[in-house]
């Protein structure tokens, strides 16, 4: 594409990719739909369990939730279903509650879906998309990070066979670092190669066949079909050697298959009450990670979506996905660049993505039953590892370290003290980073340079002063929070020049005084003007002079107010002769 271009609404209740579908486009995307039913299949599988649910739940919420996004979003490629961030935020915060598995666990979990759907699509038709952009980019990668490594540790069990009663993810890691469980060998075997098999797929396969001359696309199509092999081998290696039945390994079991995933419930009234922090916890998540996607593969594809369509459509498919499978769902990171490396061009894709999995639920689904559950695990683990963004936490340490500071701090918060906390952290160090770079603004001490209309700061260029007239600039909006800060510099550099008469107060990146800062302002000029010193105003933006204009502060100003820097220094310096 040559230029931006914007999804529509044509209709009503269809979006304009259905009503102007790009015909060209048709055997593109009913291929690539076809390639990510296939490719994602173990996932939906692998998540549901993660997720604490059967694995048909993974199936099911491939299906109608998949169709209603890609009827109510706006992305033309994110593909819409289980992924392993909202799998273990649901394991997290549902566990507590009910033994996963069971009856009772299953309805929290659609109740959950449902409860963050209305949230999202709340979110959407409310127009506040904005709030997904409440929380630092540091923070984020924080919180998948520590999410990535929780789902690693959460895996172990079951790569390695191990049988464990009342021992949470850390306990886990550490018994099984000192040896202490017993592990299943056989199950163990099984997942340690089935894991070794899928990094060298993932990191190493397609720079060797790059190097033997594939083409990067084909190459990178190879590395994604490989976990489908690697489920596929194991599967028979299972079924040939009977490893279920004579040595313990763990499989899959009977999936229901075909139409049975619709059931209608009404959710209990002490459910509100139990599920409030978990649904806005799933509800942020889903929010952030799913315009977050959208968000960038619009800049690769040259498309702007709409954040608030983006929420309404990812509502609408949790809302489905509760009656329909009873799995909350998300823009997955994987799926979708399984989708889009598999050539979608627009959400048909999804669509048919979604009546192939319906296919192979009505066809049936014994195939899967003896699938090991280690390699479902290894495949959860390889996808969890790449989520762990070590790239970010460089950037940031290079760039900002209090950026830095908020990643490794929320996910530490995530790994030590739960999901539900280390957001909760990662909200607080986004705020107190805010905060604490807005009480501690620059402020320079400026001047002109010689033979321009140009103001600069002083330590950093040669500059002409006047004697005795103080040019102070803040870069930074006056409120409560760094009036400290501001007059303390004001005060050490009137005590270090010489005998000074004029203060030119440069308020060019002011965009707001509060309350507090213009109490402040009115003392700071009534103790200047006590000590034979005029204030003046220069630069100051048109809403905040609207603002001020109507206060006693601006009416007994003992200086003047000048249009710019410029204007103030020559009539300073005129004034001076």
């Amino acid at each position: 594409m040559s230029q931006l271009s914007t999804p529509v609404r044509a209709h009503r209740f269809l979006p304009g990719w259905v009503t102007h579908y790009p015909r060209q486009h048709l055997l593109s995307d009913v291929l690539a739909g076809i390639v990510t039913c296939v490719l994602v299949l173990p996932q939906n599988l692998a998540y549901a369990l993660l997720a604490g649910l059967p694995p048909q739940a993974g199936l099911l919420v491939s299906i109608f939730p998949v169709i209603a996004y890609a009827l109510w979003g706006s992305s033309m490629t994110q593909a819409v279903g289980p992924v392993a961030i909202t799998a273990i935020v649901t394991f997290s915060v549902l566990s507590p509650l009910a033994t996963p598995f069971t009856p009772e666990y299953i309805t929290l979990a659609a109740t959950l879906a449902l409860f963050s759907g209305l949230l999202v699509w709340a979110f959407g038709a409310l127009k506040l998309g904005f709030l997904s952009d409440l929380l630092s980019r540091p923070v984020i990668s924080g919180f998948i990070s520590g999410s990535a490594v929780l789902i690693v540790m959460s895996q172990l069990k079951v790569l390695l066979g191990i049988e464990v009663h009342g021992m949470d993810s850390w306990q886990l890691f550490l018994a099984t670092l000192r040896g202490t469980p017993h592990w299943q060998p056989a199950t163990t075997v099984i997942g340690v190669s089935a894991l070794l098999a899928l990094l060298f797929f993932r990191h190493v396969l397609g720079a060797l066949l790059r190097r033997f001359g594939l083409a990067a696309s084909r190459a990178d199509f190879v590395v994604r079909l490989m976990p489908l092999v690697a489920v596929v081998v194991a599967t028979v290696a299972v079924v040939a050697l009977d490893l279920d039945a004579q040595h313990g390994v763990a499989v899959v079991g009977a999936i229901n298959g075909g139409m049975s995933g619709f059931r209608f419930f009404v959710p209990q009234t002490g459910s509100l009450g139990l599920l409030t922090i978990p649904t806005l916890i799933v509800a942020f998540i889903g929010t952030v990670q799913n315009i977050g996607m959208a968000q960038a593969l619009a800049v690769r594809r040259r498309e702007r979506i709409d954040a608030n369509q983006e929420l309404i459509g990812l509502g609408v498919s949790n809302v489905v996905a509760a009656f329909y499978g009873g799995m909350p769902v998300g823009g997955g990171i994987s799926r979708t660049a399984v989708n889009v490396s598999a050539g979608a061009q627009t959400p048909l894709s999804s669509v048919v993505a979604a009546l192939s999995m319906l296919v192979i639920l009505v066809l049936g689904t014994a195939g899967f039953t003896r699938l090991p559950l280690s390699v479902l695990a290894a495949s959860i683990m390889v996808a969890a590892v790449s989520m762990v963004d070590l790239a970010a936490l460089r950037r940031a340490w290079a760039y900002d370290r209090a950026d830095a500071f908020a990643l490794l701090g929320t996910a530490t918060g995530v790994i030590v003290i739960g999901l539900q906390w280390g957001i909760a952290l990662g909200i607080g160090l986004s705020l107190a980073t805010l905060l604490y770079r807005a009480s501690q603004p620059h402020i320079a001490v400026m001047g002109r340079i010689v033979g321009t209309e140009h103001f600069r700061n002083v330590e950093r260029h040669g500059v002409e002063t006047i004697h005795g007239v103080l040019f102070f600039r803040v870069d930074e909006s006056f409120f409560f929070g760094n009036l400290r800060s501001i007059e303390a510099r004001l005060s050490y550099e009137i005590q270090h020049f010489d005998s000074i008469h004029d203060v030119v107060l440069v308020m060019s990146a002011v965009n707001r005084v509060d309350m507090t800062a213009l109490e402040a302002l009115t003392e700071i000029a009534d103790d200047l003007h006590k000590r034979n010193i005029r204030l003046h105003l220069a630069e100051v933006k048109g809403p905040v002079q609207d603002r001020m204009a109507k206060t006693p502060f601006w009416k007994s100003l003992n200086g003047r107010i000048y249009l710019s820097c410029n204007d103030a220094f020559e009539l300073l310096r005129q004034n001076r002769a």
